[in-house]
């Protein structure tokens, strides 16, 4: 989650929302990715669809079976969908997201039948607070910037 934490701070440097995800098969991180959503110009390149697909390539499949993910944030529901296409084994996140999240909150993905993959889900909530206070700053100083202050 550290590692997931620190592209988070990687992402706010670059001015996107400060969230990070590390793909892990076997122990090992195989994928990283940071929201890329502002600096790329795209809606879809939050965090962990960056991770994802990096993972697929590095992996030559368009299932990742095995993988875990972590995400400093609750994954929206595009995030979880994509999560669910790429079947990881299991999520772990350490804030949640009463606005944005797809799992815990809001659109609650996968409490349906509709998925075909449901992965696990854990919070790490030791890492929530380190993650909140992220997302948190870079709102702080988003707003500063709007009213020229």
């Amino acid at each position: 989650m550290k590692q997931a934490l620190n592209l988070a701070s990687r992402a706010q440097s670059h001015g996107d929302v400060p969230i990070g995800a590390v793909i892990v098969k076997d122990g090992k991180i195989i994928a990283r990715g940071e929201n890329q959503v502002q600096v790329l110009g795209n809606p879809t390149l939050h965090a962990e669809i960056v991770a994802i697909n990096k993972a697929c390539k590095k992996l030559k499949s368009k299932f990742l079976d095995g993988c875990d993910i972590y995400v400093s944030l609750e994954p929206c529901a595009m995030c979880a969908t994509a999560i669910s296409f790429a079947r990881i084994k299991n999520i772990y996140f350490a804030a949640s997201d009463l606005k944005g999240g797809g799992i815990l909150n809001n659109s609650k993905i996968y409490e349906t039948d509709k998925h075909l993959w449901k992965p696990k889900v854990h919070q790490i909530s030791e890492y929530a607070d380190e993650s909140a206070q992220l997302l948190k700053t870079f709102f702080q100083e988003r707003r500063k910037i709007k009213n020229g202050e």
